[in-house]
């Protein structure tokens, strides 16, 4: 939100309409000093006010079963060393998936984002080093610390080719500046638990040496292949290589059959029996991100594949029933353990308001925090975010400042003391249920 906007939004909420706050809205530099004193403001009481996190928490939650990013600070404030941080990353990478790279290691220390690591796996960076946030040696001495480590809990070295799909083929990946490959070898090589079978071993290397799958996009607008010069009218396809649009045709895939989503047994073994394939995604402009719509495939591939659904049609539809009571035992024993944790938590917390958020953080598909891998196992944090989220909403006047157009941090910083006084209740005793009335 621009800073003048922010600045009228905190003088609507706090000065109601004052007189003096109208006389100087028109000066810019005016507007311009007192919103960075309230983004000030706001920044200090967020490192001290507990409602003023859940959004973050939230995040840190989704992002911590995607990335593993670890926080530079141990649980008592002091700085950790740059030893336990690449500790800490590489023990949550190899406890989430059974292996650990370099990658997963930088990723998890904050030193390099997911997003920039499939920007370079597209193609789209020379190198991997462009993007890693540090000097080379950060970066290096991170990697020794992390070599040590590795050898020091047993792990099993398995050097990886990264690779990215081309009309020519597969085109290797460059990790460094200079290419030396010693450097390359360090980057490349995953290290993997001994506890993993041979075979589990073996089809984890298959999958780590495959490149990932072309994307193709359903575009939104006319445009023009950079190759052919072909006409493509919206809702088309195309494959951008070198930052270049091109159309099916001329980057190899015009004998390709579009599978809409939707169907995923039909899915899974069209792309199983297809040799090509291509992921295709559709820019939303809602949600502001790509979203899958499908894939292609070849011909053979899909006829093949919409046989053998045809074949044991009734046999998957019978385990999908079978599937759906397991989801719903799953998310009914899922909400008993929250509400159990959130009791601990909150002893006060009246009965019916208990299960009420353990109900609706659990809920399968909703995307809330309950949902996150931290949620589902318990963590405080998640549940403690969860907690603030449902009283923030049904006991302060939240949502009414949202409709009158408040900024969202702002309505925050107007709920925050009710929100930390009902938690203050929640955390000691049981409290009376006018209490909470609106």
């Amino acid at each position: 939100m621009p800073a003048p906007a922010r600045a009228r939004a905190f003088f609507r909420a706090h000065l109601k309409q004052d007189r003096f706050a109208l006389a100087i809205y028109p000066f810019a530099s005016v507007v311009r000093f007192v919103a960075r004193s309230v983004d000030g403001w706001i920044a200090n009481r967020r490192s001290r006010d507990v409602s003023l996190e859940v959004r973050s928490v939230a995040d840190n939650c989704r992002l911590g079963a995607s990335s593993g990013a670890i926080v530079a600070m141990s649980q008592t404030g002091r700085k950790l060393t740059l030893e336990e941080r690449v500790a800490r990353a590489a023990e949550a990478a190899l406890l989430r998936q059974q292996y650990v790279s370099t990658i997963d290691v930088l990723c998890g220390m904050g030193l390099l984002l997911p997003m920039h690591v499939d920007t370079w796996r597209k193609g789209r960076v020379d190198y991997l080093e462009q993007v890693i946030q540090g000097n080379l040696h950060k970066i290096s001495s991170s990697m020794e610390i992390f070599r040590r480590w590795a050898r020091g809990k047993g792990l099993k070295p398995s050097e990886t080719g990264y690779v990215r799909r081309a009309r020519s083929g597969t085109i290797p990946l460059q990790f460094s500046k200079s290419g030396d490959p010693a450097i390359e070898k360090n980057y490349s090589t995953h290290y993997i638990s001994p506890a993993l079978s041979e075979r589990k071993q073996e089809k984890l290397q298959e999958k780590l040496n495959r490149a990932p799958q072309p994307v193709v996009f359903q575009t939104l607008r006319d445009g023009q292949c950079s190759e052919c010069g072909a006409e493509l009218d919206a809702g088309s396809f195309l494959l951008m290589e070198a930052e270049q649009p091109l159309c099916l045709a001329c980057a190899g895939f015009g004998d390709l059959e579009f599978l809409a989503a939707g169907d995923a047994a039909l899915t899974r073994r069209a792309t199983k029996h297809s040799a090509r394939n291509a992921v295709v995604v559709r820019f939303s402009r809602t949600r502001k991100r790509y979203e899958r719509q499908g894939i292609l495939v070849e011909t053979s591939a899909l006829e093949r594949a919409e046989q053998e659904c045809a074949e044991d049609a009734d046999e998957r539809a019978a385990g999908r029933t079978r599937d759906a009571v397991r989801r719903r035992e799953e998310d009914r024993k899922l909400v008993a353990r929250m509400a159990s944790k959130i009791r601990i938590l909150f002893p006060g917390c009246p009965a019916h308001e208990l299960a009420a958020i353990a109900e609706h953080t659990a809920a399968r598909g909703s995307g809330r925090v309950g949902r996150t891998e931290a949620g589902r196992n318990l963590e405080e944090r998640a549940l403690t975010a969860s907690v603030i989220a449902a009283v923030r909403h049904k006991h302060t006047e939240y949502d009414q400042l949202l409709a009158r157009g408040m900024d969202r941090s702002a309505a925050r910083q107007l709920v925050g003391d009710k929100i930390d006084e009902i938690l203050a209740g929640w955390r000691t005793r049981r409290l009376d249920a006018q209490h909470f009335e609106a």
